[in-house]
């Protein structure tokens, strides 16, 4: 728990023998996770580890140490579950809208009185930052409602104020509480990072509120959510340790980093047989 780098086991249910590696997670005391969408047959396999009736024994359930990522198209038996055991959730709204995974299920969440932490999953297919990651969360869930709004006013042209018993819009101070303590909270990190609070690590991004895209500043959390990029990201602490200081990344050789990073994809495309065309239209 005093390292940088905390272990947590992979228990894909997808996957032939998760059962064992569940098992051993609980044996060492690990947070056990698993990515958990509509594809690949899962929902089976989760109501019955919903019920307790998982596993070659029929005796694996979900507990409070499982982390799951997506939980698109599950059912509504697996979502009492997680929630009465207090599992944790973690949303990454640009890969699931963008592989197919299903809608984001944030307004499930919202009806059981649950909040999600947010995650990145594919980082070489879309943008690992998290200016990303809260904008799409906030933006796909306000879509939704907002449609929702509408679908139920347009024929008699009243489309506000918001009917009775519309799920509430997401704002922005919503998405940085599931960015940051959330995040932290279904790591089990909170007592560490997650907040500026004495006695945590000194884990601290500063950015930049002079910028041009957020001037004038009138607003902390909107500006953060709504506005910023990594641009902004002006000096990132780790720990105590500065690592990025005045826009610049500290103790890292950047032109040997991407040469190394293009060598392996030259190697990967090699060994595929994959031609390589930067313009490939798909």
């Amino acid at each position: 728990d005093d390292q940088l780098v905390t272990m947590i086991m992979g228990g894909e249910i997808y996957l032939p023998g998760y059962e064992k590696a569940w098992l051993i997670g609980r044996q060492l005391g690990l947070p056990i996770a698993a990515h958990i969408l509509s594809p690949f047959g899962m929902r089976p396999t989760f109501d019955l580890l919903a019920q307790g009736k998982g596993g070659d024994s029929g005796t694996l359930g979900i507990g409070p140490d499982n982390f799951f990522i997506h939980m698109t198209g599950m059912s509504d038996l697996a979502w009492q579950r997680v929630k009465d055991v207090g599992a944790s959730v973690s949303l990454a709204v640009p890969i699931e809208m963008n592989m197919r995974h299903g809608i984001p299920p944030i307004l499930k969440m919202q009806s059981l009185g649950v909040e999600p932490s947010l995650s990145v999953d594919v980082e070489c297919t879309m943008t690992a930052d998290f200016f990303t990651q809260m904008r799409s969360m906030m933006t796909m869930q306000r879509m939704v409602v907002n449609q929702m709004v509408l679908d139920q006013g347009l024929s008699s042209g009243n489309w506000w104020p918001t009917p009775a018993g519309t799920p509430a819009l997401l704002n922005t101070r919503d998405v940085l509480r599931y960015a940051t303590m959330n995040g932290a909270k279904a790591l089990r990190l909170e007592g560490k990072v997650g907040s500026l609070t004495p006695g945590k690590e000194a884990d601290i991004i500063i950015l930049d509120a002079t910028a041009l895209n957020v001037a004038p500043l009138n607003h902390v959390p909107g500006a953060v959510v709504s506005l910023m990029d990594r641009g902004n990201v002006e000096t990132v602490i780790v720990a105590g340790k500065i690592r990025k200081w005045k826009g610049k990344l500290l103790d890292v050789d950047l032109p040997k980093l991407r040469t190394e990073l293009e060598a392996s994809r030259d190697y990967v495309f090699n060994a595929a047989g994959i031609p390589q065309n930067l313009f490939n239209p798909n």
